[in-house]
C-alpha cells in the first residue's frame, strides 16, 4: 500500500516542477531605431496673463484703479443670489458714484456667457471676467464681496447676498478709508 505522506511528497514534486519549468525567464530584443531627423529648437514665451479682463478680453488689475475705492463682487450666471442682489447693487453704485467707488462684478464663466446674460438682465453693471480660482481668493461660496480702500488695501468682506442699498450698508461703505 502506497502511504498518505509518499503520495503528498509526490503531489509535491509533480506541483513544483510544473511551477519551476513554467517561470523560466525568456530574453527577447527589441530593436529600435533611431530617428536622425533635427527637430529646430523652439523658444517658447511665457505669455502674462492677467488677473480680470473686460468684456472685450482687455487686460484688468485691481491696481488700474488705484485712488478709487473699489467693490469687487465675485458672482456666477447660475448662483440665485447673486443675481438677486444685483437690483441692489445698482442702487448703491448709483448712490456712491460720487463717493470715488467703482463696482466690479467678476465670473469665471466665459466672456460670451457674461455677455448674454448682462444683455438678458439689462444690468448697468461693469461685468468682467476673472481668469483666477476662486480658491485663490478664499472664495469657497458665492457670492463674495470685497472692498478695497483707496491705496488698494482690502478693507472688508462679505459672503453672501445682501441689501446693499440699505442706509446700514451705504453708511459701511462710505466709512471706508
Amino acid at each position: 500500500m502506497v502511504s498518505l505522506n509518499m503520495i503528498l511528497r509526490t503531489l509535491f514534486f509533480f506541483i513544483l516542477s510544473i511551477f519551476i519549468t513554467s517561470c523560466k525567464e525568456v530574453k527577447t530584443e527589441v530593436k529600435t531605431e533611431v530617428n536622425t531627423e533635427v527637430i529646430p529648437e523652439v523658444i517658447v514665451e511665457k505669455v502674462s496673463v492677467s488677473t480680470y479682463e473686460d468684456l472685450e478680453g482687455n487686460p484688468i488689475e485691481l491696481s488700474d484703479y488705484k485712488g478709487k475705492r473699489v467693490l469687487v463682487n465675485y458672482w456666477a450666471t447660475w448662483c440665485r443670489p447673486c443675481i438677486e442682489e444685483m437690483p441692489d447693487m445698482e442702487k448703491a453704485q448709483t448712490i456712491l458714484e460720487q463717493d470715488n467707488y467703482v463696482f466690479l462684478f467678476a465670473s469665471d464663466q466665459s466672456i460670451d456667457k457674461i455677455i448674454k446674460f448682462k444683455e438678458a438682465r439689462k444690468f448697468q453693471l461693469s461685468f468682467i471676467r476673472y481668469n483666477g480660482v476662486y480658491a485663490k481668493e478664499n472664495v469657497s461660496a458665492l457670492p463674495a464681496t470685497f472692498i478695497y480702500n483707496e491705496v488698494g488695501e482690502q478693507v472688508l468682506r462679505f459672503d453672501g447676498g445682501l441689501k446693499w442699498d440699505s442706509p446700514e450698508m451705504i453708511e459701511k461703505l462710505r466709512a471706508v478709508k
